[in-house]
């Protein structure tokens, strides 16, 4: 192993032990586990936070530690399925500053869970991962509200959600779609039940 891997897995292990520790992790906000023995690869996870659509759900983060950390940032992207206008949809890359150019060597794993889980209360819909969703969250704040939490339902966790929107999810369901596919065409689509079919039936 290179000096400069050396760096980074010293600095992970410290950091890991850092975030075991933390109060965040006493009160279950955030939590970290090896994925590998290496340090190389972790996995997270942050609560939604309160007042938030994501609140109750639990949400897992891949992260991959390059070996010119703390030089670099980490790698994270969201395994949890997640509805916001930072973080993709679909593959579950975010768009937040620290974890690219505004990267600073002094921040630390505990630093980019509780950044990541700030995320989740603050949305910058101007500067998008995932445009659909940030004009939803623009021009309709209910519905991406309402939609928000029903992902974070399904997805991680969190307490029951709109009865209504769950109906339109069984219709399209009951037709043969997969629900993962219903779940998106209608979430990108308004809610309504036509246009979605048509989304499916074209993929």
């Amino acid at each position: 192993m290179n000096s400069m891997a050396n760096i980074a897995v010293q600095r992970i292990k410290r950091e890991f032990k850092e975030v075991l520790k933390s109060e965040e992790t006493s009160k279950n906000q955030i939590k970290v586990d090896l994925v590998d023995e290496n340090f190389t690869e972790l996995r997270g996870e942050i609560a939604g936070p309160p007042d938030t659509p994501y609140e109750g759900g639990r949400f897992q983060l891949e992260i991959k530690i390059p070996e010119t950390y703390p030089f670099n940032p980490p790698k994270v992207r969201f395994i949890t399925k997640i509805w916001h206008p930072n973080i993709s949809s679909v593959t579950g890359a975010i768009c937040l500053d620290i974890l690219k150019d505004q990267w600073a060597a002094a921040m630390t794993l505990r630093t980019v869970l509780l950044s990541l889980q700030a995320l989740l209360a603050a949305a910058e819909p101007d500067d998008p991962q995932d445009a659909v969703v940030a004009n939803q969250y623009k021009q309709n704040p209910e519905m991406f509200k309402q939609t928000a939490r029903l992902w974070s339902h399904v997805y991680a966790g969190a307490p029951v959600s709109s009865p209504e929107y769950t109906r339109k999810i069984d219709k399209l369901c009951a037709m043969g779609f997969e629900k993962n596919a219903v779940i998106v065409a209608l979430s990108s689509k308004s809610w309504d039940v036509e246009t979605a079919t048509e989304l499916l039936l074209s993929n």
